[in-house]
């Protein structure tokens, strides 16, 4: 639907506020409303929380058909966040109700904790500081101690695969430090041009590899056993991306046999992740980082989301809808 809402106060109802930082402001829309917020839905209260609903807005609750189908006033869908599988978006296109989700608001803070994991992990500064706090410097006896590796990123190889917005944005950085940057095609894929690197290519030749694709069919999985097996330089492997790009128990495997000299990553399958998951068994190593999802989550980044969430419901209001996804 892209007509605007009638002029009676808009129900909009917020089902996961506490998603976004407490420090985020929420902006004041123009129109009459009333803004109901939830902390936390779980899946079983959807469908009665949205059901007087003219808007709603969810960044991790999922909106499924069953509870759309309780929701007859319901109009737009707002995303906080670019993507969007929460939302069953054929039941909304049955209905005509609109989708929106956000775009383009991390382009500085998820390349920056991109190089933040990269350069913790390259110089290995949390088990230098780790070491420091066991006493391990007074042992050593002398001005510095030698018991992890440091590598300098001058002259390294970064791959990347996925050349969006953010996969440039780390490139850029990529270069400023003096690394020779590959960009991957797609997997399986041929004749994509003098650009990009095969996809087994930037595997064998890479120093460090980074992540920035959506996670789809063809990209579910996409590094796996035979991937690791490839790896020739023993690259470190980042994610900041999605989880479900890399099958998570052959990365445990691999970076346990020394195919990878490292890994770090920001997001997980299923979050947050089980007791029995298997980078739970790789937290103690020096070569292992695991940050809860907070790639996206500088304060800066977390206010532009929330405005241009806020804008979208103006926007859709006012009759000119953007970042529709239906």
């Amino acid at each position: 639907m892209t007509e605007s809402l009638p002029d009676a106060p808009a129900r909009i109802v917020f089902l996961d506020r506490e998603t976004l930082s407490p420090e985020a402001q929420l902006r004041t829309l123009s129109f009459p409303h009333e803004l109901i917020t939830y902390g936390k839905t779980a899946p079983g209260d959807v469908g009665t929380r949205i059901a007087d609903a003219d808007i709603v807005i969810t960044n991790k609750a999922s909106v499924r058909r069953d509870a759309i189908a309780q929701a007859p006033r319901l109009k737009l869908v707002a995303v906080a966040a670019t993507g969007y599988d929460v939302v069953d978006v054929a039941a909304c296109q049955e209905r005509g109700i609109s989708v929106c989700n956000i775009r383009n608001y991390a382009v500085n803070t998820v390349p920056e904790h991109t190089f933040a994991l990269i350069l913790a992990l390259r110089r290995s500064i949390l088990a230098y500081a780790d070491a420091v706090r066991r006493g391990r410097w007074q042992e050593a006896g002398q001005f510095c101690f030698f018991d992890y590796p440091i590598r300098d990123l001058a002259g390294s190889t970064l791959g990347i695969i996925g050349d969006g917005v953010l996969g440039q944005a780390v490139a850029d950085i990529a270069r400023g430090f003096g690394m020779r940057v590959l960009f991957s095609a797609y997997k399986s894929s041929t004749g994509m041009g003098p650009l990009y690197t095969p996809f087994e290519n930037v595997l064998r030749q890479s120093d460090v590899i980074t992540l920035h694709s959506p996670l789809m069919p063809s990209t579910r999985n996409m590094i796996a056993a035979p991937e690791f097996a490839l790896m020739e330089r023993r690259p470190l492997l980042i994610n900041t991306a999605r989880g479900g790009l890399v099958d998570e128990a052959a990365l445990a495997d691999a970076l346990t046999a020394g195919q990878i000299s490292g890994a770090a990553f920001d997001v997980v399958t299923a979050e947050p992740p089980a007791a029995d998951h298997p980078f739970m068994r790789l937290l103690e190593r020096p070569d292992f980082i695991l940050t809860p999802h907070v790639a996206w989550a500088s304060s800066e980044a977390v206010q532009g989301l929330t405005d241009q969430l806020f804008e979208n419901i103006e926007l859709f209001r006012a009759g000119s809808p953007r970042n529709l996804v239906t």
